[in-house]
């Protein structure tokens, strides 16, 4: 019974990605609560910069090793054991037991080295912030060890295609966030933030345990240096790893920026990011995580390989778009709604807005790149995906220090997004040379429809915001959801429409996968018959 509930095998790319994004949009919710309770409880403050702050050396670890080894090589190699169960959880044991030894010993390297390291991110801060820092990340080194251990359970579900538990488990750690805000915090002062990362994370490792338990695993202590599955993970790894170890040097440059700038400028970008990340981790994430098992179980097969990397393009873009539209026209409204409280005050909510605004621009940029990148790992080649990142991110870096002067922390955003542009267009070259083919003409014609309808959207929620905004104001909450549910839902209904109207195929797509989610009888046409095959 249990696992028919919670292990329900998805079918089609769309049907997973419904799922993924279900779940997504209760945990990018609960964030938004998250961000909500930090803002309300200590504003774009100091205290704020050095939680962000101290974050960032544990969020390092997390993704340098885990996303490093997992996305890249567990889950093309552990499919190539999913008809061989003894072998594939004997890989699986490996893996965890590699990961526990390597992430212990480095977290406690950096636990002894974290007063150092704290100074080379937030050289802005004073002696006092900086003690602070370091204590906060100390705590918080417990993170990425299990979330490390978490990483190997979540990369198993996805290669069954079980993606339920697995979404339901960054919800988990977002509650765990929370209730350190609401109720640590009273006993720990700011440190109750920090255990509240440890005791989410922790959560976050137990459902997908439980899940993996379900499935048939059970743990044996095994390492073995010489497996041939372990040296094609690892061969995967060093490229990735590499490539995530820019991204994360990006960010800390970018702390390190941000702490010479004005008082809670880290504290803006980071806001800023996690709002633009809601339509990201809904759409881009989704869509990636529930691609990625198909593509590399097609990867031999060139002409299905690139149907399904076509149909993943066209799916975000017709989700993707719109969101970054209204993201734009409703920002302040937006920023209002999920931080207008408490200390958080209109002079931050600016600030935000703007910011906010920048990064919108390159949602559709931030994701395809997920789905691009997958596509390189399914083909296991690591390396092109890190040779563009490595680009594209001293591209941000050169951004970063030429626009700041004259934008501020809104300049970080700026860079951001060129910097994502850029690494989409060099992926698609890259991609294109490999394949020869892209299916071009297809995703063209998909996306002149979806921008047809995107305009009319931004027009139709721009139209309802305006007398709306000057009859409530931005001043109390009620008014202000009034008037982004008003415009979201007039603009998404004239999107619809003309969409509908332009007949897209994503929309049918969509529309017929949203049926045979909810009927209790498959609903069965030739859309998702294709789509199966592909799968």
């Amino acid at each position: 019974m249990l696992k028919k509930i919670f292990l329900n095998q998805s079918k089609t790319i769309t049907s997973a990605a419904i799922i993924i994004g279900a779940t997504s949009l209760l945990s990018r919710i609960l964030g938004i609560f998250r961000d909500r309770v930090l803002a309300s409880e200590f504003g774009a403050s100091r205290e704020l910069d050095i939680y962000y702050a101290a974050f960032r050396i544990p969020d390092l670890v997390f993704n340098l090793l885990i996303l490093g080894a997992l996305s890249a090589g567990f889950i093309p190699v552990f499919s190539q054991y999913l008809n061989q169960p003894k072998k594939a959880w004997r890989l699986v044991n490996i893996i965890l037991n590699l990961i526990f030894i390597f992430l212990v010993l480095l977290s406690g390297l950096l636990f002894f080295l974290a007063p150092w390291l704290t100074k080379i991110i937030t050289p802005g801060f004073d002696q006092s912030s900086l003690d602070v820092t370091t204590n906060l990340s100390r705590i918080m080194f417990f993170s990425p060890i299990l979330l490390g251990l978490a990483g190997v359970f979540a990369g198993v579900l996805q290669s069954f295609k079980r993606f339920f538990l697995f979404s339901i488990a960054p919800i988990l750690y977002n509650l765990g966030i929370i209730i350190g805000a609401i109720f640590l915090t009273d006993f720990f002062g700011i440190y109750g933030l920090a255990w509240g990362v440890v005791f989410g994370s922790l959560l976050h490792l137990a459902v997908q345990v439980f899940a993996s338990w379900l499935l048939g695993y059970h743990y044996q202590w095994i390492l073995d240096f010489t497996d041939k599955g372990v040296l094609q993970i690892i061969k995967m790894m060093v490229p990735r790893t590499l490539a995530l170890m820019v991204g994360q040097i990006n960010l800390l440059v970018i702390t390190m920026i941000g702490s010479t700038l004005a008082v809670g400028s880290i504290a803006v970008f980071n806001l800023a990011n996690n709002i633009q990340s809601f339509p990201l981790g809904l759409f881009g994430v989704s869509f990636a995580i529930a691609v990625f098992p198909s593509l590399s179980q097609q990867v031999k097969k060139k002409k299905d390989f690139v149907e399904i990397l076509s149909l993943a393009i066209r799916q975000i873009l017709f989700f993707i778009l719109p969101a970054s539209a209204l993201l734009i026209v409703l920002r302040a409204q937006v920023v209002r709604v999920i931080l207008g409280a408490g200390k958080f005050d209109w002079e931050d909510t600016v600030i935000t807005l703007e910011t906010l605004s920048f990064f919108a621009i390159s949602l559709f940029a931030q994701s395809l790149i997920l789905v691009l990148v997958r596509a390189f790992y399914a083909k296991l080649d690591s390396k092109t995906p890190f040779y563009l990142g490595l680009i594209s991110a001293f591209a941000n870096l050169i951004f970063a220090f030429t626009l700041t002067p004259n934008f501020g922390v809104s300049g970080l955003a700026i860079a951001f997004s060129l910097a994502s542009i850029l690494n989409l267009v060099l992926l698609i070259l890259a991609l294109h040379f490999q394949l020869g083919r892209l299916d071009g003409g297809r995703i063209a014609i998909s996306t002149i429809k979806i921008l047809i309808s995107t305009f009319m959207l931004a027009i139709v929620a721009q139209a309802i915001k305006y007398p709306m905004e000057k009859y409530f104001g931005l001043n109390t909450f009620i008014g202000i959801s009034l008037q982004t549910g008003a415009a979201a839902l007039g603009g998404l209904l004239i999107y619809f429409m003309v969409a509908f109207f332009l007949q897209s195929e994503e929309l049918k797509m969509f529309i017929d996968a949203l049926k045979n989610k909810l009927s209790a009888k498959p609903v069965v046409t030739k859309e998702i018959i294709e789509e199966e095959k592909l799968s």
